[in-house]
């Protein structure tokens, strides 16, 4: 029986090596070969940023073209008319001066165009290689129109049109030997066009070919490989990369040139149109090559080839090494054998651990889902600790970990006094626990949820002295019939969506039920939808102003300007009721732009500060941000004006924010972040935004005077904003005991129900 199993370990052994060695081969095969493609991609992106460079050189001299005929007005002659020519052939030169590597730059006008009727004016000016004096050409002399000029037809096709969708567009010429400046150029050329669509001329830009040739010349892939580069006619430019074996190199050109390998790839003739690495083989004389090509920037083809027996030489190590150790494999094999035995006990370990969290040692969502497919019927509930994040930013994760630690402890305590196999607790990735039952009745459902929520806040957590509130919002999913096509995460997405549902509704627990709501919901977005359209349309959307008391002086000092809807009845609909459609409508910006205008409008009058809340949207849209500095310079109230960005709004790039303050403080306006403490990074990067005004967040404010954490996680923020002078203003101050709490804390404004509910006219609640 042994000696059957050693059999049986050895054939393994020497089929599994057998395996090992083809998969290695191949995967190392292509890794060289990924390896050469970024190495051969390296230099084409080197290439296509150079013939990219050229190309916007020559763009930039068309938009000089368009900007000088701009300023000409309506025939214009004679002197006025030779002004204007002097200071653009002055550009011209100026420009010829810093484009590195031209050899010569024009612009070719229309008959007419910066000329008196039926003559061109073409002025073209030269570079010396060696002094880099400049030379203008007598163009008008030589030809009547550009089209006979020699770079026209090299360029451009003779029966090319205008057409005002190629603006900006450059085409390119192949290399070719210019006789003017005695050496190899290619000429860029790209039309110019004025506002009403007509052709103007032309913009050429021409350049010595050296230019794209010494960025070849550069480029080494493995040691005998070799770089080439071919213009749109197929003509090598450049020196291969074999040494001093002209014959070779020959042989190696005349191959690669049979190819025709423009056929190949997709001609990339202007700016930003590269092509994408095409693989394929070559042989020349007794070698084969594999060739990496694609089409550049210009048109042109670039591609390297390298020895297939230096992409292959990589894996005769690799194979001496993997005999070796075969052999080495199976004269240990008895050590192997107890080897196998141990990791096998380890890996059952392992397999153990894999269904467990590490923290609470609870099992996790990997076994949650294991468990939920062998059952038929379950219920699931799933626990969300509420502000959970809060925590972790004030007081740190390893407070964070002694609060699920907590919570762990009591799920643990009610599962086993409720049979540990009936009802199972594990926990979720973040600050989410469920608890895993058989099928129940609703009712019964939430009678558990009750109880459930009651164990784990019934308790404060203590941590380092301060007792945390801890809150947590409930969803419910039951399930009576698993089906063969049910996900085997259903039931958990479900009741992450009652979790959410709970948390909108302001529920502590809900049951998912995909029957209800659904069609509703979709009545009453078209609904509001429509409410909504035509509310702007009829010009009823109108600010309200909700006063701010400074907590100094108990006087209201400014108002926070909010958008209502206005019915024809008369009744007024706040903005809860129908900026969720907006937005997915995307009318909020049109909504900023109303508020922007009749907000200027009302305190223009008046000496009164305001705020005008601001979306991240807002704030990246260039016509909005337009619009609200022309509102400010032309009402010249900016320093009377505070700018609330909502600290929750789905910020991507904090540089954007800046970029409106810098743009925006210079007239004397204040930013202030609103809703302050709902994010996960406010901390760090209020730090980096030069900000006036923090706005702490209701949720927190709400319950001020009754939740320890609450009070401790504001009292941090005030501490913060105090250390940076920044102010700070309460939210949602809805009675006396609140207030009492925000007056403690130092907070100095305050804003909510107990001082103003938002009125229709700044100062009719004073």
């Amino acid at each position: 029986m042994l000696g059957l199993l050693l059999l049986v370990f050895v054939v393994g052994m020497l089929l599994l090596s057998s395996l090992n060695l083809s998969y290695s081969r191949d995967a190392l095969s292509e890794l060289r070969r990924q390896q050469i493609n970024e190495v051969v991609g390296a230099g084409l992106s080197r290439i296509n940023a150079r013939q990219s460079a050229l190309a916007s050189y020559t763009i930039t001299l068309a938009n000089v073209g368009e900007s000088f005929h701009e300023m000409v007005e309506s025939g214009m002659s004679g002197r006025a008319l030779s002004i204007v020519r002097g200071s653009l052939e002055h550009t011209l030169n100026a420009h010829l001066q810093d484009f590195e590597g031209a050899a010569g730059a024009g612009l070719w006008f229309e008959p007419g165009v910066l000329s008196e009727t039926g003559t061109s004016y073409m002025p073209y000016f030269l570079q010396g290689s060696d002094d880099n004096t400049l030379t203008r050409l007598d163009t008008e002399s030589r030809f009547d129109h550009y089209r006979n000029a020699p770079w026209f037809g090299r360029t451009l096709e003779q029966e090319w049109t205008a057409d005002p969708d190629n603006s900006g567009h450059v085409y390119w010429s192949p290399v070719y030997f210019d006789l003017n400046t005695e050496r190899a150029v290619l000429t860029l050329a790209s039309p110019m066009y004025d506002r009403d669509g007509n052709l103007l001329g032309m913009a050429t830009t021409a350049w010595g070919a050296d230019q794209i040739i010494d960025v070849v010349s550069r480029i080494t892939v493995t040691q005998h490989s070799f770089a080439f580069l071919n213009d749109r006619n197929n003509r090598n430019l450049s020196s291969l990369s074999q040494g001093k074996d002209t014959r070779r190199e020959q042989a190696l050109i005349d191959a690669i040139l049979a190819l025709d390998l423009g056929a190949d790839v997709d001609s990339a003739r202007s700016l930003g149109e590269v092509g994408e690495l095409t693989t394929r083989g070559l042989s020349a004389g007794n070698e084969d090559y594999e060739l990496y090509y694609a089409a550049t920037a210009g048109g042109m083809v670039y591609g390297a080839g390298v020895p297939r027996n230096e992409i292959n030489a990589v894996l005769l190590p690799m194979e001496r090494t993997n005999y070796r150790i075969l052999v080495g494999t199976v004269s240990a094999m008895l050590i192997l054998s107890l080897y196998l035995l141990y990791r096998i006990i380890q890996l059952i370990r392992e397999l153990q651990a894999s269904y467990t969290d590490d923290l609470t040692g609870l099992p996790n969502r990997v076994r949650l889902l294991r468990d939920l497919q062998n059952r038929q019927a379950a219920a699931l509930l799933i626990i969300n600790l509420d502000r959970f994040n809060q925590i972790n930013s004030l007081f740190g994760n390893v407070c964070g970990d002694h609060v699920l630690l907590a919570v762990a402890t009591r799920l643990t305590a009610f599962s086993r006094d409720h049979n540990r196999e009936i009802f199972r607790v594990y926990r979720l990735p973040g600050d989410e626990f469920a608890v895993l039952a058989p099928a129940m009745a609703p009712e019964v459902a939430h009678q558990l949820a009750v109880q459930v929520r009651h164990l784990v806040t019934g308790d404060r957590v203590y941590w380092q002295e301060q007792r945390l509130t801890v809150d947590v919002s409930i969803g419910i999913a039951l399930r009576n019939n698993r089906k063969p096509e049910d996900a085997a995460d259903q039931l958990v997405s479900q009741a992450k969506v009652a979790v959410l549902q709970a948390r909108e509704t302001g529920r502590h627990h809900l049951l998912y039920d995909p029957a209800v709501g659904v069609e509703e919901n979709y009545e009453n977005n078209l609904y509001w939808a429509n409410r909504l359209k035509e509310a702007i349309d009829h010009d009823r959307l109108v600010p309200w102003f909700q006063p701010i008391q400074d907590n100094q002086s108990g006087r209201i000092s400014k108002y926070e300007c909010l958008v209502r809807m206005v019915e024809p009845d008369g009744s007024v609909i706040s903005a809860g009721r129908f900026m969720d459609i907006a937005n997915k409508l995307r009318l909020n910006r049109r909504i900023t732009e109303l508020m922007i205008e009749k907000c200027f409008a009302c305190f223009t009058g008046r000496d009164d500060e305001f705020s005008i809340n601001l979306s991240y949207g807002d704030i990246t849209e260039p016509e909005t941000v337009a619009q609200i500095l022309s509102a400010i310079e032309t009402s010249g109230i900016g320093d009377r004006v505070i700018f609330e960005i909502l600290e929750s709004d789905g910020i991507t790039n904090y540089d954007d924010i800046r970029t409106f303050i810098e743009q925006v403080k210079p007239y004397g306006c204040r930013i202030a972040i609103d809703d302050f403490g709902t994010g996960y990074s406010n901390f760090s990067h209020l730090l980096s935004l030069n900000v006036d005004f923090i706005k702490i967040d209701g949720s927190l404010i709400r319950n001020l005077h009754e939740d320890q954490t609450a009070f401790l996680v504001t009292s941090g923020i005030v501490q913060f904003a105090r250390s940076l002078d920044i102010q700070t203003v309460a939210e949602f101050v809805h009675n006396e005991p609140v207030q009492a709490k925000v007056r403690e804390l130092g907070i100095d404004f305050s804003q909510g129900e107990y001082v103003s509910m938002p009125v229709p006219a700044p100062g009719s609640a004073d």
